[in-house]
């Protein structure tokens, strides 16, 4: 097989685990300045003036860094925010890009603006655009790619997400240096081993922000791993499950040992809701095993197997099979066959829940309260200003 061909699909993978997770009839071994854009970002989904498109405001965490043209790894994590347009002509499943030539807002994925924020700032930013959000509009949901992935890449792939399944929550992206040389994987995951406190710190951060919901993990390939490794870590210093912030935890075509996984998963305990989508026909993370010496990978695990199934269901984690979803030779990208399926991400993370779906996050500077409103509903007060104040 070639390894090139191989890996340069293998970074193509976006959010296939929904799949599974939003149609019954799939198979598995389970039952399933911030200021100048507040107004659009607290919307989530805004028309563009120029476009008529959609813009997706983004946070992002990241461990790259230039250095001297070449990217390398920054320990701890810088911020930054983006507003992605998609085109008004956007097709479900996909990111269009230009095949040649410079991108157009008219007809692709394209960065409108983007700018640092400091970290201090992080929190109370985020704050700031869950202030007014109701229910499982205050979730946030936190992006890990994989190997070989850019981050124009991994920005474009979280807004097509958003995008596609009207997610009305705030996505953050957490971005690492992955290389972008399928020779250097050895290296990526040395990158992947460092960025794991900064990850987990900003998990950390996330929990703790006035007015979040919950914190639902997409993590794809060896992001998956990371971002495993992460709130492991997080349990291990007190606070487990993000204390009682963390919702889903979806799990893409992981590249993790299986092992490793067990490991990861008694740290987490009980009460963990982690899914993991797999597919035997998954030839990059063949090549995974195959590179780590043929020690299997949790994403290629076959739920028809009994061994493997009661392996995964004792340790709570529910499995889905995508081995009938096919994207081509390398098949690490299934997602793509049914761009309908993505469409009900929103509907799916966003399903009301009993214990906050009347709780809504204000920020009024000031003090911290929980006050009802003339409806019933509770109101959550925070002594956070907004931007400028």
């Amino acid at each position: 097989m070639n390894i090139q061909i191989a890996f340069d699909r293998a970074r193509k993978l976006a959010p296939f685990f929904l799949v599974a997770a939003l149609s019954p009839g799939l198979s598995g071994c389970a039952s399933v300045s911030l200021a100048s854009v507040s107004a659009s970002a607290s919307g989530m989904m805004s028309a563009s003036p120029k476009t008529d498109g959609m813009q997706i405001p983004i946070f992002v965490a990241s461990t790259r860094r230039e250095s001297k043209g070449i990217e390398a790894i920054n320990p701890q994590a810088k911020f930054s925010f983006a507003l992605v347009s998609v085109p008004p002509g956007h097709k479900p499943g996909v990111i269009e890009r230009p095949k040649f030539g410079s991108a157009n807002a008219r007809n692709h994925f394209v960065i409108a603006q983007e700018f640092g924020v400091e970290g201090e700032q992080f929190s109370s930013q985020l704050a700031t655009h869950l202030s007014g959000r109701v229910g499982s509009s205050r979730d946030v949901l936190l992006f890990v790619h994989g190997f070989n992935t850019s981050l124009d890449e991994a920005r474009f792939r979280l807004a097509q997400v958003v995008a596609d399944g009207r997610f009305g929550g705030v996505p953050v992206l957490f971005t690492w240096p992955s290389t972008d040389n399928v020779f250097a994987y050895g290296s990526a995951r040395e990158n992947a081993t460092i960025s794991r406190d900064a990850l987990a710190g900003l998990m950390r951060e996330i929990s703790q922000t006035q007015g979040v919901g919950r914190i639902h993990v997409l993590a794809h390939s060896m992001g998956g791993w990371l971002a495993m490794e992460s709130l492991r870590e997080t349990s291990i210093s007190g606070q487990r499950l993000l204390d009682g912030r963390l919702g889903n935890v979806m799990l893409a075509a992981p590249d993790i040992d299986l092992t490793v996984f067990r490991q990861q998963m008694a740290r987490l305990g009980s009460g963990a809701n982690v899914a993991v989508f797999s597919s035997t026909g998954d030839r990059a993370l063949s090549l995974s095993s195959t590179l780590a010496g043929d020690r299997p990978r949790l994403g290629a695990i076959d739920p028809t197997k009994a061994g493997d199934r009661a392996e995964l269901t004792k340790l709570g984690v529910r499995v889905y099979d995508l081995s009938s979803f096919s994207d081509g030779f390398i098949n690490h990208g299934a997602y793509a066959s049914a761009p309908e399926v993505i469409r009900q991400i929103g509907a799916q993370l966003s399903r009301p829940r009993s214990d906050d779906a009347q709780v809504t996050s204000v920020i009024d500077g000031g003090t911290a309260s929980s006050t009802p409103r003339p409806d019933g509903r509770l109101i959550e007060r925070s002594p956070l200003t907004a931007p400028g104040q």
